[in-house]
């Protein structure tokens, strides 16, 4: 593209003449603000305008190519505003067979971590560790297997019970009373 043609959608423009540059540079300035507001009213998510409008100027483009009478489009701005519509149609359809009303776009603000891994933390982890470790040991071990076989290996009460050749129901005794103590001496 030309620096004497500062058209604003340089990708819809890139592949035509020199003539038809300067033909579609002015339509695309007549046009654009016009199109941004017809899809503004329209659409939910404001960064697809942009790409919206885009997509009218190519298909002017692509049309006023494949007509086989090389004739201008006669009425350009009831052509331009049904390409709209038909622009604002297909992306309804793609959007609604794609599900993306149920999709959650990524905002780096919104899901900023909440807090940073500093070494203070780190190091504050480490000693929380350590103090379970040592609230752990006090245990008798069946109760301490217990816990760990359920808290850590995520296994079932009944699994635990038959991997320990225990009741069930003593699997959840042991398993309260390891509770019972971690929540007493860690508060």
């Amino acid at each position: 593209m030309t620096n004497s043609t500062p058209a604003p959608w340089p990708r819809a423009l890139e592949s035509v003449e020199d003539d038809e540059r300067t033909r579609w540079g002015n339509t695309v300035r007549q046009y654009t603000a016009q199109l941004r507001g017809f899809f503004i009213k329209r659409v939910r998510n404001p960064a697809d305008v942009d790409d919206m409008v885009q997509e009218v100027f190519l298909q002017l483009i692509q049309r006023d190519r494949n007509s086989k009478t090389g004739e201008a489009i006669e009425h350009m701005e009831q052509y331009t505003f049904q390409a709209a519509a038909n622009v604002l149609r297909d992306r309804g359809r793609r959007d609604q067979v794609r599900h993306r009303s149920a999709h959650e776009s990524f905002d780096e603000a919104l899901h900023a971590l909440t807090t940073e891994i500093t070494p203070e933390r780190i190091v504050l982890g480490h000693e929380g560790i350590d103090r379970v470790n040592a609230v752990l040991s006090q245990l008798p071990e069946r109760t301490r297997d217990v816990f760990v076989l359920r808290w850590t290996e995520k296994q079932s009460f009944p699994e635990i019970a038959q991997m320990l050749g225990m009741s069930t129901r003593a699997a959840q005794r042991h398993m309260a009373l390891a509770l019972k103590h971690l929540g007493g001496v860690l508060g």
